[in-house]
């Protein structure tokens, strides 16, 4: 299966502005402009694993305790990619870019990565 993601309200929308002019056909979901703004952790990470979308966010405090938690319980989580607050977009567009292209979603099941990786 390919790549999607969901892009976390308090993920960076330089990030997600330059994923989307980079490459057109990828897929990704951005809670800042749907309905889906305010909703709490636990549901976005649902939402995420029944569409088989890898979270992003900068929210490394409760995402990857809500991520745990629901591991812990024997649900599953498409991958959670965890984003510094203050990174370089470049970098991190290139490797979402790179997630995207040459690898598929199974790779990322119940994984927490935390970006860039060096």
């Amino acid at each position: 299966m390919s790549v999607r993601f969901l892009a976390d309200e308090d993920l960076d929308a330089d990030i997600v502005d330059a994923l989307r002019q980079r490459e057109p056909a990828i897929d990704i979901l951005d809670v800042k402009v749907t309905a889906l703004r305010g909703t709490k952790d636990p549901a976005l990470l649902e939402l995420a694993a029944q569409q088989d979308r890898i979270l992003i966010t900068h929210d490394r405090r409760t995402m990857t305790r809500h991520v745990r938690e629901r591991l812990a319980a024997g649900k599953v989580s498409p991958g959670l990619f965890i984003v510094p607050q203050r990174s370089d977009t470049g970098e991190i567009v290139e490797w979402l870019l790179l997630v995207w292209a040459a690898s598929r979603a199974e790779e990322w099941l119940d994984r927490i990565v935390y970006l860039p990786l060096r």
